[in-house]
Parts: structure tokens; C-alpha cells; sequence
């Protein structure tokens, strides 16, 4: 299937608060496309507005709809929302053994009975803060899920299903879990890029293959995307980190140099081993984050492919982030396998 059937296919499926926490961490973006950077051996990095993205479209999964296995998690209302409502669970990973909750928005499309055969693409969001019993996506403060649903019925995005877990088991920020596998923590990295993966392929209608799972995240679920999508190629086809930064910076981490490492976006992007595409976001009137954002950038080394948006005016703000919703949506579903059936 062509990149334009996948959109025309999402078209024809609808017609039938956060501030900056100085560290360049963040929870919302909008504005105009800057200038991308790409050093070494370059990824194939480009700019342009984001609703005129310039990667290629994706051969959709060959078409392979994955039915779910079961069993069928318990999955309990926590918020409606004008495009359906957001459920809740607790997901408890058979590799990782962690216990933590995940919210989900299914797109009215998928409980349509004319596509109770068609296989959905995935997007897990990943908020700004300590997401310890939270997820910011799942606030109406980011509409994320009434956006989709309106750009869908323009033919302008893929109805994603939206899967939003928690990150962190406390508050305390200097030990954070960074998304990652601490030793002697809970096994978040494990737990987020295969135990919740396997989660959704046995509860909900998928595709086979990665190309229509993408990961994304505002602030410190920019560095949790960032770093999942280069650890997880196998995973995840596209990410966009918006207001992100790179280094991981958990206390947790002393005495654990080399795990530590493995577990830093800023060395795996030069590694040249993630064939992946990026959607890298900065606020143009944060000097101090554009330049760990472009400086990021600046790094990549192919397979990796990324495309740097500077929004104009932007702060590191969630009435900011709101404003990417649109841009981001689009972009992935430009960059993404859309619902396909077998």
C-alpha cells in the first residue's frame, strides 16, 4: 500500500500544565521550521514545515493484521474525552516483572464493527515530569486524542491507538528511573519497550512488524522517547522528542558507569545502529535548550534519520507542547504505517 492509500484509508475509516524545571525538561510546541544540523557521518537529516514532512512513507506491515491473544486485561474509565473515553489498567511485565499503570484511547474507528478486522497503528506517549501515578497526555491540558480524531476525519492523520504508561514509582526527581534498566531498580527500560508492547499485541487489533509503532514524549518523555527508539529499532520506526534533552542524569546511576552509558541517547545517536526516523522539537525562545536540542542533532550518524523543528517563540510549557499536537500527529502519520486488514 502507497503512502497516499494509508491516509486516504484513515480518511475513509472516519467518514464511515507544566513549566520549565531548568533543566530543559518539559511538558508542550508551534511555530516555524529552522535550520537542521548533522555532523560525522551524517543521517539523512532535513527541514520543513511539519505539514510537509520529507521522509518516505512505509510499506504498511505487508498487510498482516494481528489479532489479539488475550487475556483481556481489566480495564477501568478514568476520563472522557470528546473523541472516546481514556481507560486504565496495570500492566505487569512478564520479562521485567514491574507493576505499573497504563492508560489507553482506542479511535472510535477501532470499535466500528466495519473494521473489526483492521489492524491499528500504535503510539505510546511519554510525559514532562516524574509521571510517578500520572501521564500527562491523558490531561485535557494536551488534547492529544480530540486532535487525532479531527485531523483523521481531514485525512490528515492515522487513528492511533494511544498507550500512555507511568514512568516512575515516586517523586523523588534526583532518582528517577530514566526509562531505563538501573541495576538494582524496577526494570522500566524492560518493561516499557517489551513487556508493554507485548501487552497491547494481546489485548488490542495491531500490525505485524514495527513500521506503525512510533514513541513520543514532551521533557523528560522526550529523553524517555529519544533513548527507547535508539535502544528498540526492533520496536519502534519513528520518534518524536519535543523539548528533550539526552544524558541521563538519575542519581541511581553511581557506581554504574557502563550501564549507564549504554543507556545515554547522546552515545547511542552516533552509534550508527537505529535505523529510525526522528521528529527532534525545540523552543525557540529557550537559548539554553535549542542548543542542547541542536547539539544532539548535530550528532547523528546514519541509519538514523532526523528532522530538527525549531518552534518560534516557543518556552518550555505545556500550553506550548499543545500547540506541536497537530504538526507531531501529522508527521508521524506521514512517517508511519496507517490501519490496514488483511
Amino acid at each position: 500500500m502507497t503512502g497516499a492509500a494509508v491516509l486516504t484509508l484513515a480518511a475513509s475509516l472516519a467518514a464511515c500544565g507544566g513549566s520549565d524545571d531548568g533543566k530543559g525538561k518539559s511538558s508542550s510546541a508551534d511555530g516555524t521550521p529552522a535550520a537542521t544540523a548533522g555532523t560525522g557521518t551524517p543521517a539523512a537529516t532535513g527541514s520543513a514545515a511539519p505539514g510537509t514532512p520529507t521522509a518516505e512513507q512505509p510499506t504498511p506491515a505487508n498487510g498482516k493484521v494481528l489479532m489479539p491473544t488475550g487475556p483481556a486485561a481489566n480495564l477501568s474509565k478514568v476520563r472522557d474525552t470528546a473523541a472516546g473515553p481514556i481507560m486504565m489498567t496495570k500492566v505487569t511485565g512478564a520479562k521485567s516483572g514491574v507493576t505499573g499503570q497504563v492508560w489507553v484511547w482506542l479511535p472510535p474507528e477501532y470499535n466500528d464493527p466495519k473494521f473489526a478486522k483492521t489492524g491499528f497503528p500504535v503510539l505510546t506517549l511519554y510525559a514532562g515530569g516524574q509521571s510517578n501515578g500520572y501521564n500527562t497526555w491523558t490531561d485535557n491540558q494536551l488534547p492529544i486524542q480530540e486532535v487525532d480524531e479531527q485531523l483523521v476525519k481531514q485525512g490528515k492523520a492515522h487513528p492511533f491507538i494511544m498507550i500512555m504508561p507511568v514512568q516512575n514509582f515516586n517523586s523523588d526527581e534526583k532518582n528517577a528511573l530514566d526509562c531505563s534498566d538501573i541495576p538494582g531498580q524496577p526494570k522500566m527500560g524492560t518493561w516499557m519497550a517489551e513487556d508493554i508492547p507485548a501487552w497491547v499485541r494481546a489485548n488490542f487489533r495491531t500490525l505485524q512488524g514495527r513500521d506503525s509503532w512510533g514513541v513520543m514524549g514532551a521533557s523528560t518523555g522526550g529523553f524517555c522517547s529519544a533513548k527507547l527508539a535508539l535502544q528498540y529499532p526492533n520496536v519502534y520506526k519513528a520518534a518524536v522528542p519535543i523539548d528533550g534533552y539526552f544524558i541521563p542524569d538519575s542519581g541511581l546511576w553511581k557506581g554504574h558507569d557502563a550501564e549507564k552509558a549504554a543507556n545515554n541517547p547522546n552515545l547511542l545517536v552516533t552509534q550508527g545502529k537505529a535505523d529510525v526516523k526522528m521528529y527532534v522539537t525545540a523552543g525557540g525562545a529557550n537559548g539554553y535548550e535549542k542548543e542542547v536540542v541542536k547539539s544532539w542533532v548535530a550528532k547523528a550518524v546514519a541509519p538514523v534519520s532526523i528532522q530538527y523543528y525549531e518552534q518560534p517563540g516557543g518556552k518550555h510549557l505545556t500550553s506550548d507542547f499543545k500547540k506541536m499536537i497537530p504538526d507531531t500527529l501529522q508527521w508521524l502519520s506521514a512517517n508511519l504505517a496507517g490501519p490496514a486488514s488483511d
